[in-house]
């Protein structure tokens, strides 16, 4: 008996299937981006006489390499960051032209005159684990947050949203023009009672 001839395999396809798992895997398939923290740099400006600080306006955030807290120079837990920063920026100590008709806090003479001078130092080492340091940041900003979000329902009630949500809607593309229009004058209302003043310093080097 004779032998079967293998029969030969139709391979004019394979191109056209490669080409199409390509376009497939090149639409489907996402690239992970590295994002950096959002902050938005104020101008230069040339300053001649720095204005003068006054030290109980300045509240200081320490993170060192063993990835303690320390705030004021006194160790702290994470969680009790943002309650320690909210009290200092609504203090509310300043008299006279310095005083705050806005602020509820306890007015007290050796802390923030008002939430203008109020500055937030924070210092980590370069040791410091990235997480860590991450989190501390995002506390102090929540302190800012929750502060201009009490003001906001306080003064514009019949919006029914929070400064955060408000914020949200009018850095939204898909938010209407008049809407944003809106909203613009009234968060730049409550960024000016609660300006974020959160300075960074340059990390401390070890060794």
């Amino acid at each position: 008996m004779g032998r079967r001839s293998a029969p030969e395999v139709n391979a004019g396809s394979m191109a056209d299937i490669a080409f199409l798992l390509l376009i497939f895997f090149l639409v489907t398939t996402t690239i992970e981006t590295d994002s950096g923290i959002n902050r938005k740099l104020p101008p230069m400006e040339e300053i001649i006489d720095p204005p003068i600080i006054k030290e109980r306006n300045i509240f200081t955030v320490v993170v060192n390499k063993n990835n303690q807290i320390l705030v004021e120079e006194k160790l702290m837990n994470i969680r009790d960051i943002r309650k320690e920063a909210v009290a200092f920026l609504d203090n509310g100590g300043g008299l006279g032209e310095e005083a705050c008709d806005y602020c509820q806090g306890s007015r007290d003479r050796s802390s923030s005159d008002n939430p203008d001078k109020a500055i937030i130092s924070l210092k980590n080492d370069r040791e410091t684990d990235y997480k860590v340091y991450i989190s501390v940041q995002n506390e102090l900003v929540a302190a800012y947050n929750e502060l201009r979000n009490r003001e906001f329902s306080r003064l514009y009630p019949s919006e029914n949203v929070t400064y955060v949500e408000a914020d949200k809607k009018y850095t939204d593309p898909r938010t209407d023009k008049k809407v944003k229009e809106n909203l613009k004058e009234k968060l730049s209302v409550i960024k000016t009672l609660y300006p974020m003043k959160l300075s960074e310093a340059e990390p401390n080097k070890t060794g």
